[in-house]
């Protein structure tokens, strides 16, 4: 319980605590982000339907391989 006339505050917000330093892509690393020009869906609005399981495929392939590698780090 308070007394009268005493007023209640919100705590001070703690500090933001950085966490360890993301990994990114190296100078030489092959698996750097692809350029602009390499995108996957680039132009896939020109593509023929039957082409688009396929390019949608290899991307969830290549995005598995890349969240694969955030157990090693």
């Amino acid at each position: 319980m308070t007394a009268e006339g005493d007023t209640l505050t919100e705590p001070s917000p703690s500090p933001a605590v950085p966490g360890p330093p993301r990994p990114g892509p190296r100078a030489g690393d092959a698996t750097a982000p692809p350029a602009p020009a390499q995108e996957p869906f680039a132009g896939l609005d020109e593509r023929p339907v039957a082409e688009h399981v396929a390019v949608f495929e290899a991307e969830h392939a290549r995005l598995e391989r890349e969240l694969g590698t955030i157990d090693r780090l």
